[in-house]
């Protein structure tokens, strides 16, 4: 299935979440000299225009990163995360969003490396065109989650893997929590990042479920941003899995997330999840 296009949830909530928490997770691994791969298996477009096209239709970056663009009292991790948006608008103008790779791009150092996996033919064109250039990037039109065994473990033996599928096909849930056993048996000191949606749908929890009994050291993040519909449909929230996560991350989290659930959240129904694995409790 390759219906889905990121553009239209460019900048929302859910972004919003995956992008501060990306940037300050490699922030931490460029702390050391030794170089590293960023790994992204779904890279979509790498940038997005949001003045034009897909992303004016529900205008969803008004309700994530349009709420946090001109304030002043952002917690040091989203005032950094705004910041590598600000990036692409050196004029002050909120007109172009950095997707993952961009911001990974942005935050990479000369000897560090990207490995770009997109299925979506125009995306991945569109992925070249944004990021074919960068002699650090290397692109490729394949599925992400076969693509990921031929890299791993990475030639420096150290790594970022995002794992930000659409869900489009029910099968995603689980080829994630395949792809995550598989990935750890090839390279277990990695540092792995998932994205998933928050839905009213059982495979979610059964998601989750699976991924909490694996053998090593993770994090849950979640933020719910309104009540779930009535209907039932629709994305209300997301979530971050995140595996051998570095040591100040939860304790980062917790003074973000209560800013966040202020200026992101809807209704009364906004909150916030955090949960370490049953070792680091």
């Amino acid at each position: 299935m390759l219906s889905y296009r990121h553009a239209f949830h460019a900048g929302n909530h859910a972004d919003v979440l995956k992008h501060s928490v990306l940037i300050e997770l490699l922030d931490y691994l460029n702390q050391k000299d030794k170089p590293y791969w960023y790994i992204d298996t779904h890279a979509g477009a790498g940038a997005y225009a949001l003045d034009e096209g897909y992303a004016t239709k529900n205008a969803e970056f008004a309700g994530g990163i349009g709420r946090l663009w001109q304030r002043d009292d952002l917690p040091e991790p989203l005032a950094r995360y705004v910041e590598v948006v600000r990036e692409l608008n050196p004029d002050g103008r909120l007109r172009h969003y950095p997707g993952s790779p961009m911001c990974a791009a942005q935050v990479l150092r000369d000897a560090d490396r990207l490995r770009l996996f997109e299925l979506h033919p125009t995306d991945n064109k569109l992925l070249n065109d944004n990021l074919g250039q960068d002699r650090r990037s290397k692109i490729e039109q394949s599925d992400g989650f076969t693509a990921l065994k031929a890299v791993l473990p990475p030639p420096p033996r150290r790594a970022l893997v995002l794992i930000d599928p659409p869900y489009e096909d029910k099968k995603d849930y689980q080829r994630v929590v395949d792809g995550l056993q598989e990935g750890l048996k090839r390279f277990a000191t990695g540092v792995y990042v998932l994205w998933y949606p928050q839905l009213q749908r059982l495979e979610v929890r059964q998601m989750l479920d699976k991924l909490k009994l694996l053998p090593v050291k993770w994090l849950h993040v979640a933020l719910t941003v309104e009540r779930p519909s009535v209907d039932g449909f629709g994305m209300h929230g997301s979530g971050l899995f995140i595996i051998n996560p570095h040591w100040l991350l939860r304790d980062s989290l917790a003074r973000q997330l209560p800013y966040l659930v202020k200026q992101l959240g809807l209704d009364n129904g906004a909150r916030f999840v955090l949960e370490t694995s049953p070792e680091d409790k």
